[in-house]
């Protein structure tokens, strides 16, 4: 596989896609028609080179990817907001309310709602995550003083939680909607990647499971705080919070610096390790719709040339109609059922034959 550079994240009713400082937003209108809008969002640490240091470069390059989500996101909403405002009667707006809307119709006044919205976030998502599991788990020191036991019991909370948080919003009916562009994303970009043409037929057939995936960093960032956590101890409840919420970064940039590995390493051990965030994706990807593919294919499009990337890296393009792929393998059917080929001369021999 041969990687891209491009990555992205669903957005309602449609695809972000970035490759480099420029991203699309593709989204599908109420009235059906596929708006496809482009940009610049330049990187905070593009250029210094103390910033784009292994470790340093994941905390600034989750910061960007929180921001840029965020702003995409609330823009995606926007189609949807005006179809309920247009349907709900009409009613004369106070001056509160006008003087609001005027603030909010700035650069300024979005850029602060946008903080205050990614500040509230990450307020929720560290009380949730680390607070709750670190604060339960130290209920233990009434029956134990083990402090081994009490640090492997938070662990075991925080991906209960972890997990029982991402299972609960894939049962909501909006947010699998979410799901299924997230999974058009996924194949999209594994179709270019693997070689063949980016079309429906192609992205359909593709894998939904992808190594540089939002949810595997996720995972891997709850691992990760675990095993920092097993050697980094204090009695003190009070300081043992505060380094958790110190060590963030540090946990951030580690989860960074595997998933950067994962997304461009064909080894088996990086491989193994990268196999539970891969399983997790299902649980945050849907197989899509053909017209959901499609809006995806519209967001790459805009941002990236797949018709040169293929040119220049792979000697060939195949549909896929004498083969399959599932999983992250290449497979051809023959006598019926699916084999793996291990080589791409091996899968030209057999397509040729």
């Amino acid at each position: 596989m041969k990687g891209s550079g491009i990555g992205g994240q669903a957005v309602m009713e449609g695809i972000m896609m970035k490759n480099g400082d420029r991203y699309a937003v593709g989204v599908r209108r109420p009235d059906k028609e596929i708006i496809v809008k482009t940009s610049e969002y330049p990187s905070y640490i593009k250029g210094k080179k103390v910033l784009s240091l292994p470790f340093v470069r994941g905390v600034f390059n989750f910061v960007d990817s929180l921001v840029l989500g965020m702003k995409t996101l609330t823009y995606s909403a926007g189609f949807f907001e005006d179809e309920e405002e247009e349907q709900k009667p009409e009613k004369e707006p106070s001056k509160l309310e006008k003087k609001l809307d005027a603030f909010l119709d700035t650069k300024k006044g979005m850029d602060i709602l946008m903080g205050i919205t990614i500040a509230i976030s990450l307020v929720f998502s560290i009380a949730l995550f680390v607070l709750v599991p670190y604060f339960a788990s130290t209920l233990l020191k009434k029956v134990t003083d083990n402090m081994t036991v009490i640090v492997t019991v938070e662990g075991i909370l925080k991906m209960i939680i972890f997990l029982g948080y991402i299972y609960a919003i894939s049962r909501m009916k909006d947010i699998q909607r979410v799901f299924m562009y997230h999974g058009a994303e996924h194949k999209c970009i594994n179709c270019i990647e693997h070689g063949l043409e980016l079309n429906v037929e192609n992205v359909m057939k593709s894998s939904r499971e992808h190594k540089r995936c939002g949810t595997s960093f996720l995972l891997i960032v709850m691992v990760v705080s675990v095993f920092i956590h097993m050697f980094v101890r204090v009695d003190s409840r009070a300081l043992g919070f505060a380094i958790r919420i110190l060590l963030l970064p540090v946990v951030a940039g580690v989860s960074y610096e595997f998933i950067r590995l994962a997304g461009s390493s064909e080894n088996r051990f990086v491989a193994a390790l990268s196999r539970p965030g891969m399983m997790l994706q299902h649980m945050t990807t849907r197989e899509p719709q053909a017209g959901m593919v499609e809006v995806a294919i519209a967001a790459v499009e805009a941002v990236f040339d797949w018709k040169k990337f293929l040119n220049e890296n792979f000697d060939a393009h195949y549909e896929l109609t004498e083969r399959e792929y599932v999983c992250g393998e290449f497979l051809v059917r023959e006598g019926g059922r699916l084999m793996p080929i291990e080589a791409k001369e091996t899968l030209d021999a057999k397509v040729k034959a």
